[in-house]
């Protein structure tokens, strides 16, 4: 019988099979072929034993939080306490791009900013939403809503900018933890105990820790330039220009003449010196 890893609590595997919850274990050969079932796997179980037999072939996988077989990502991100960090959304924009998973960009406290503030972020957001990714604000929840169906999501982003809260106000049964903001750090407490794969709304979604690092060492340089999207706008002499210290590069003239934003320009340019 083929399942559905929905939640692990030590060493016991709630797998989804057939509309029902199977609590199994996992062979011992799994160790020794260095294979860790997570959250999100599809797997072959014994329903009478309750042993997962196998597990079949993921379409990707997140090392932070660990969890597979994702189709979109609701990058939950903060504009206020703690402030609104591009260095980390492009970061993880970066990931979402290499591992193949959808990002739609959710904006969070907003009514925290004044006026002066709102302005800035508004032209921000509208800069991510012209070169082509879904942005939405936390109290859209109908919009949020349609995204989930017949998708399995996965809610990450900063530490403390609500991914829990925001849960909460879809669906008032599930009860998930939230924490007040540490003021001394500007971040949250981890609140989320275990990943688990939630049915919402015609799809799943899984609840994560939050975090607010993430390691791109092992991505190339292609990688992480490809993942900044609208530098294809801007073909370069060179096919194979990285942007960074070649002459004639148009994403240096672009970033110049304020068509590329230049925070990205600059994590950009981060991101490659970092490795």
């Amino acid at each position: 019988m083929e399942g559905q890893i929905v939640k692990i609590l030590s060493n016991l595997y709630f797998v989804e099979a057939n509309g029902q919850i199977y609590e199994c274990h996992s062979r011992g050969k799994f160790r020794n072929q260095n294979i860790t079932p997570v959250v999100g796997d599809f797997v072959r179980i014994d329903d009478v034993q309750c042993y997962i037999l196998e597990v079949l072939p993921r379409k990707n996988q997140l090392v932070r939080p660990l969890v597979a077989n994702i189709d979109q990502a609701f990058l939950i991100t903060s504009v206020k306490s703690p402030d609104f960090s591009s260095y980390l959304l492009d970061k993880l924009l970066v990931v979402m791009h290499v591992h193949h998973i959808e990002p739609i960009l959710c904006f969070t406290k907003y009514d925290l900013l004044t006026k002066e503030e709102k302005k800035k972020m508004n032209a921000i957001l509208r800069y991510y939403k012209k070169i082509g990714y879904s942005t939405l604000r936390n109290h859209q929840l109908f919009r949020i809503k349609r995204k989930f169906k017949g998708k399995t999501s996965v809610f990450t982003g900063q530490t403390g900018a609500g991914k829990s809260s925001l849960l909460n106000r879809l669906d008032s049964h599930l009860h998930l933890e939230t924490g007040e903001i540490s003021k001394a750090l500007g971040r949250g407490k981890h609140t989320t105990r275990h990943v688990e794969l939630i049915r919402l709304f015609s799809g799943k979604v899984l609840d994560t820790p939050g975090f607010s690092s993430l390691d791109i060492s092992s991505f190339s340089p292609s990688e992480i330039r490809d993942a900044f999207v609208e530098f294809q706008n801007f073909p370069c002499p060179y096919p194979d220009c990285n942007h960074l210290n070649e002459k004639e590069c148009a994403v240096k003239k672009a970033v110049s003449e304020g068509k590329i934003l230049a925070s990205r320009y600059e994590n950009y340019k981060r991101f490659q010196t970092e490795k």
